[in-house]
């Protein structure tokens, strides 16, 4: 589920690619930031002005989306009418470097899509009001911002920040963020993670956040052994004596995932950590189709395009938890994901506004499971809210909540299957490509919010 370093891969459509790298051309070999995926169309790559979702399936042949329209297709809209829109709480957002121009680019994102002046996009006046964003490195200071250094990396990370903050930030619009930036870069294998694990040892010891967002992951099989993976859960099992949520994305390489040189991809089905943590809540990838206003025109289903597809599987370390008992049929002995899964579409992508690069054209579409990842944080912040106090582990809970009554919306159409790995189809009940399925806000918060901390975990 990288974020961060180019790889190769085939592109049979069109080209992807991040914004340190060239756009290929279609059928060709393209550099791409793995996570999030950016959608790498030269008219798409950085624009002055964002589209509507008629006009980008018309101009670039793929589905684009406004906050407005997730406050419609999820039923945000109706929690934030009711002050339901997190504020109390705490979104604590996980990442290497950060970004040197969040705070300007959040306030820009927010007044271009509250209230935005581009026929056919509609208003999402929730986020005319800056949250409150607070930015700590609690593991050491982050080098200055430069395109060149770490291979691009600081460049792609800043992206994934952008992405993290501007989407936890739309559905849950009256939160406080934390971002919290460290200064080494996270790659395969255990690079990266010790100062990652420190940042949020420090978040959770000194009570700041009730909910982290992680937007990372490493292929379980590029560490060196299963203990090195064990040897990193300290910040999980301390935020689960600590009553504190923690999410991590599922990958964007379906069923497989990357090697440790960071190209595409094993040749059979693999898992990545920290999704792949009982500890942990793993959030996968859908795809929604919507038009102007938001409304469905489809059920929604499991993310698979020609840039990626929803991280799913079982893991090659953790064996079966007990919140899974009621669906070991699906995973065996061993641990599944992802759990939940929100939208993550490229064709389906969400909008988000930067200027550290090309200020003058500072709109972008980004999919990946790394947008589904801050999307859930806003859904755990507003339970968090009604419930008066953080949940913490909501494993439990995610397995016993009813479809229906209780906001569960199961997702019965696709698979995660991606470069030549056959993953795994998406059937009634829990699969191992969409997990417990998708949600309807309204009633998935308040259903949460019920159950609170199940104390769950491996």
């Amino acid at each position: 589920m990288r974020v961060r370093r180019p790889l190769r891969v085939a592109v049979a459509a069109v080209a992807v690619a991040g914004v340190a790298a060239g756009a290929g051309g279609g059928g060709q070999a393209a550099s791409i930031a793995v996570h999030p995926l950016f959608v790498g169309l030269p008219e798409a790559q950085a624009r002055i002005s964002p589209l509507a979702t008629s006009t980008c399936l018309s101009a670039l042949g793929i589905h684009c989306y406004s906050p407005g329209q997730f406050e419609k297709a999820y039923g945000l809209d109706a929690l934030h009418a009711h002050g339901i829109d997190g504020r109390g709480t705490t979104i604590a957002i996980v990442d290497s470097f950060g970004s040197p121009t969040i705070a300007g680019d959040l306030h820009a994102f927010d007044q271009a899509f509250g209230n935005p002046a581009d026929p056919g996009i509609p208003a999402d006046p929730e986020i005319l009001h800056d949250p409150k964003l607070t930015i700590i490195q609690p593991a050491g200071p982050v080098p200055p911002f430069s395109t060149a250094a770490f291979g691009g990396d600081m460049v792609l990370w800043a992206e994934e920040t952008t992405l993290d903050v501007e989407w936890a930030h739309v559905f849950a619009p009256r939160a406080d963020l934390l971002l919290v930036e460290t200064p080494t870069d996270e790659t395969e294998g255990v690079q990266g993670f010790p100062e990652m694990v420190a940042a949020e040892n420090f978040v959770i010891d000194h009570r700041m956040a009730n909910v982290i967002s992680q937007s990372f992951g490493a292929t379980e099989a590029t560490f060196p052994s299963a203990q090195s993976i064990l040897g990193l859960r300290s910040a999980f099992e301390n935020a689960r004596r600590h009553h504190v949520t923690v999410l991590a994305a599922s990958g964007d390489e379906g069923a497989t995932n990357l090697f440790a040189n960071l190209s595409c991809c094993y040749h059979h089905r693999v898992n990545s950590w920290p999704s792949s943590d009982p500890l942990v809540t793993s959030v996968g990838g859908t795809q929604l189709t919507l038009d102007d206003a938001g409304n469905r025109l489809a059920p929604d289903r499991v993310w698979n395009d020609p840039f990626g597809a929803g991280g799913g599987g079982t893991s090659a370390v953790f064996a079966r938890p007990g919140f899974q008992a009621r669906v070991q049929r699906i995973t065996g002995a061993a641990r599944g994901t992802p759990d939940v899964s929100l939208s993550a579409a490229v064709d389906g992508g969400v909008w988000v506004y930067f200027t550290f690069v090309r200020p003058t054209s500072p709109f972008h579409i980004f999919g990946g499971t790394s947008a589904a990842t801050p999307e859930f944080s806003g859904i755990v912040s507003m339970a968090a809210q009604v419930k008066g106090h953080g949940l913490g582990q909501i494993n439990t809970t995610l397995y016993h909540l009813r479809r229906g009554d209780d906001g569960l919306v199961d997702v019965t159409i696709g698979n995660n299957s991606f470069a030549g790995v056959t993953g795994f189809t998406a059937v009634p009940g829990y699969d191992l490509a969409s997990g417990q399925g998708t949600l309807s806000a309204p009633a998935f918060v308040m259903g949460l919010a019920r159950a609170g901390d199940d104390g769950s975990g491996g």
